[in-house]
């Protein structure tokens, strides 16, 4: 027979196990090891994006295999630049974490010199979160059924339509803008300070279009609050088998996903890095997980070690540039 105290530990390591639910409790630590109290999550937008989605289908999941609370904090502004600087300037111990997205760690540093942080330099990338589908929307009271009727109503009315933006450096700015060039279309833009507020106007129709991620509007667009015309996908989505890819129409360096990933304050301990790795690895790997990706219309990322995020905002940060460069695309003061 157990002892009483041998009992109660039973007791308390089957509860333990119990809430940890479909995600294994692969990451029990002794007293004082990482973490041992609550990990902020800061979600550099507001709520109702892409980013913000992203965050908070990973926080309970990351802090049932962690072993303490993942508390999702929204700190909008700048394009995301106001949420990324916070995070740049916490202390490197692993209770500070950020959400990343295209905008914050690519588009923002190409297009704002005088960025507060350092893209690369002041984070420790952990790992990608998702992967994700851009799309081409539109307000349905436009009076276009596809890309081509766009084109041309677009080309018929210059300067009288607008666009909406997360930002001024946001990748729907900088996709909208090589649009406009590639089709020498006249649009003006519209910046705001998240997807979210930009897609309540647009559902309003009091702007005309915007590009954002597929997640965020799978629901608005099966319901008809709003209207796909493109997607920015390898292959054209499941979700929206009628609409073409931007390989499809011949503009494939629109054609790119979108991702979000998660990062901590450069100089956090490489051994709570590797915990943080392991333990979102467990979370994508969980088939509840997939389920919950592919509801939201998010793709599940390929296992992406911390170097390797790294080397990706790297590569994608010189691909954009060379648009950037090329396209004479600037900054809207």
């Amino acid at each position: 027979m157990p002892t009483t105290v041998n009992r109660r530990r039973f007791i308390r390591s089957s509860t333990a196990l119990a809430g940890a639910m479909a995600l294994p409790a692969a990451f029990a630590q002794a007293p004082g090891r990482y973490p041992t109290r609550p990990i902020t999550l800061v979600v550099p937008f507001p709520p109702g994006g892409s980013v913000d989605s992203a965050g908070r289908a990973i926080a309970d999941r990351l802090g049932r295999v962690l072993g303490q609370p993942v508390i999702v904090e929204n700190k909008g502004g700048a394009g995301g630049a106001i949420g990324s600087t916070q995070v740049a300037k916490a202390q490197p111990d692993g209770y500070t974490l950020v959400v990343t997205s295209q905008t914050t760690h690519v588009i923002n540093p190409i297009l704002t010199p005088s960025l507060p942080y350092d893209a690369v330099n002041d984070f420790a990338p952990i790992t990608l979160i998702d992967r994700l589908a851009n799309v081409l929307l539109v307000t349905p009271g436009l009076p276009v059924k596809n890309f081509a009727e766009f084109v041309k109503y677009v080309k018929e009315n210059p300067g009288k339509l607008n666009y909406a933006s997360s930002g001024n450096a946001s990748v729907a700015y900088l996709s909208m803008e090589l649009l406009k060039a590639k089709l020498g279309l006249a649009i003006t833009h519209i910046p705001y300070r998240g997807a979210g507020p930009a897609l309540a106007d647009l559902q309003a129709g009091q702007v005309h279009m915007t590009w954002n991620n597929l997640s965020s509007n799978l629901g608005m667009i099966h319901n008809g609050r709003l209207r796909a015309l493109a997607v920015a996908s390898p292959i054209r989505a499941p979700q929206l088998p009628d609409v073409p890819t931007f390989d499809e129409l011949k503009l494939p360096e629109l054609n790119l996903t979108s991702w979000t990933g998660l990062a901590a304050p450069a100089k956090t301990p490489e051994p709570i890095i590797a915990q943080l790795y392991d333990a979102m690895r467990t979370v994508l790997r969980d088939p509840a997980t997939h389920k919950a990706w592919n509801d939201r219309g998010a793709m599940l990322p390929e296992a992406m070690k911390p170097a390797e995020f790294r080397q990706e905002i790297q590569q994608r940060f010189q691909f954009y540039r060379n648009i950037v460069k090329t396209h004479k695309i600037a900054l809207e003061q």
